[in-house]
C-alpha cells in the first residue's frame, strides 16, 4: 500500500515543466520577423519551445491556454535594474546594492538577492521575466561591482547567471574620491592595462608578488573583459564621455556598454562605428544633471538610424526603474515608438535586446528557446494593457502582486 502511495506522489509531484503545454490562438511574435503568427499553436515542453505553428494541433493531454486571438510575446527584460536588491530604498536594512567594505576584493551582489522581494511579484504581473541586476557605486571607483541576471520565477531563488559582466560610473560628481572624470578614464584604464596578460607582475604592499590587477573588484571579471568574454558596462550620459568609451573599446579592443546615455544620439557615429550597444531609459527627456543637458526624447530612434544596438533599462530614473520594473519598461517603449521607433523595433529593445547585449541570447518563440512568454489583452507596449498569463521555463506562474492582495482585503472598505 505504501508502495502504491509513493507512486501515486511522485505521479502528482512530476515537475509541471515536464508536462505539455499549448498555448493556442495566439497572435504570436516570435521576434524572427517582423510579423506575427496568427492563429499560432505554441507547444511547450520541459521549459522549452517546441514549435509555433499556424493553426497546430495540439497534443492529447496538453494543458491548453486559450490566447483568444491575443498578442503573445517572448518575456519582456530590462536590461538594467536593482530589482530583488531593493525593497524601500529609504531603508538601509532593505537596500543592498553597494559595497562599503574596503577588504573586499570584488562585489558579487548576486548573494543578496531576494526573491521574495513584493517589487518581484509586481514585475512579474506586469510581464517581466528577466532582467539584469547592477551594483550601485562602491569604494572602488570608477568600479560598481559584477552584474547578474534575473529570472523572475516564484520563489526565493531568482538569480539566473552571475557574473554577467563589469559595472563603471563615469561622469561628473560619480566618484568624488577621484576628482575629475580625466583621472577616472585614466584609472580606468590603468586598471585594464594592468589585467593585460603581458602586464609585468608588480610586488605588493607587502613585499608579494601579485598578478594585476590587485585589490580591485572583480579582478577575474576584467580578465574576462579583456578577453572579450563579458562586456564592460559604463554608466555615462555625457557625450564626451562616450567617445572616450568608443576610444577606450578600440584601444583594448573590448566590448562596452553604455547605460543611461542622455547625450547617446550626439555621439551616435563613435559608438556604432565602435559596436557599443546602448541602454537607455526613453522616459527621460529633461537633465537632471549637467552631464544630461542634451536629453531628446527620440534618443531611441536616432542610435537605432545610426545602427546602435539598443535596449531599454534603467527605465523611469532610480524610483521606477525598481518599484515599477515592467510598467515602466512597457511605458518607455512605447514613448520611444512615439518618437519615431517602429513597433517591432520597441518590442526587440524589452526582449530579444537586452538578452543579446548581456550576452544570454534566445528571447524569441523560436523551437528550442527557453519558454518564457506572455499572454497579453492588448499592445503589450500600451500601459494599459495587462499580462492575463505569465509563463516563465515553461511554467504558468502567478500575476498577482501584493497590490492585488491589499485590494481584495481592504476591497469592503473603499
Amino acid at each position: 500500500m505504501k508502495l502504491i502511495a509513493s507512486l501515486v506522489a511522485l505521479a502528482i509531484a512530476a515537475p509541471i515543466s515536464a508536462q505539455t503545454v499549448a498555448v493556442t490562438h495566439a497572435q504570436a511574435w516570435t521576434l524572427e520577423g517582423d510579423t506575427p503568427v496568427h492563429d499560432a499553436t505554441i507547444l511547450i515542453e520541459s521549459g522549452k519551445i517546441l514549435s509555433v505553428t499556424s493553426g497546430g494541433a495540439v497534443p492529447e493531454g496538453a494543458t491548453v491556454i486559450d490566447a483568444r486571438g491575443k498578442p503573445v510575446t517572448p518575456g519582456l527584460v530590462n536590461a538594467a535594474t536593482q530589482i530583488g536588491l531593493v525593497e524601500v530604498s529609504g531603508s538601509g536594512d532593505t537596500r543592498d546594492t553597494a559595497s562599503a567594505d574596503e577588504r573586499n576584493a570584488g562585489f558579487d551582489m548576486s548573494r543578496a538577492l531576494n526573491g521574495n522581494s513584493t517589487l518581484v511579484s509586481l514585475a512579474r504581473a506586469d510581464g517581466l521575466t528577466r532582467a539584469l541586476v547592477y551594483p550601485s557605486p562602491s569604494r572602488f571607483a570608477p568600479f560598481n561591482g559584477e552584474a547578474s541576471f534575473v529570472r523572475l520565477r516564484e520563489g526565493v531563488d531568482i538569480l539566473d547567471r552571475s557574473d554577467i559582466g563589469v559595472y563603471a560610473v563615469i561622469g561628473g560628481g560619480a566618484w568624488e574620491r577621484l576628482g575629475s572624470r580625466a583621472v577616472q578614464w585614466a584609472a580606468l584604464r590603468k586598471v585594464l592595462n594592468e589585467a593585460r596578460p603581458d602586464a609585468r607582475p608588480k610586488k605588493g604592499k607587502k613585499g608579494k608578488v601579485g598578478g594585476p590587477p590587485g585589490k580591485r573588484a572583480g579582478e577575474l571579471l576584467i580578465r574576462a573583459v579583456l578577453r572579450g568574454d563579458v562586456p564592460l558596462a559604463i554608466q555615462t550620459d555625457r557625450e564626451s564621455d562616450m567617445r572616450q568609451a568608443a576610444a577606450l573599446a578600440r584601444d583594448f579592443g573590448i566590448r562596452v556598454v553604455i547605460v543611461g546615455g542622455a547625450e547617446a544620439w550626439r555621439a551616435a557615429d563613435a559608438l556604432a562605428a565602435a559596436k557599443i550597444a546602448v541602454i537607455l531609459d526613453p522616459q527621460a527627456n529633461l537633465p537632471r544633471s549637467f552631464d544630461e543637458l542634451g536629453n531628446r526624447q527620440d534618443n531611441a530612434a536616432l542610435l537605432r538610424r545610426a545602427g546602435v544596438a539598443l535596449a531599454l533599462g534603467q527605465v523611469g530614473g532610480t524610483i521606477h526603474s525598481n518599484y515599477n520594473a515592467g510598467l515602466a519598461l512597457r511605458e518607455g517603449a512605447g514613448l520611444a515608438v512615439a518618437n519615431g521607433l517602429s513597433w517591432i523595433e520597441g518590442l526587440r529593445a524589452v526582449t530579444v535586446a537586452p538578452l543579446a547585449i548581456w550576452g544570454r541570447g534566445g528571447g524569441t518563440l523560436t523551437p528550442g528557446a527557453d519558454a518564457d512568454l506572455v499572454v497579453w489583452d492588448g499592445d503589450p507596449l500600451e500601459p494599459s494593457t495587462n499580462a492575463v498569463r505569465v509563463i516563465i521555463e515553461g511554467r504558468e506562474v502567478s500575476n498577482r502582486s501584493r497590490q492585488d492582495v491589499l485590494a481584495e482585503r481592504y476591497k469592503e472598505a473603499r
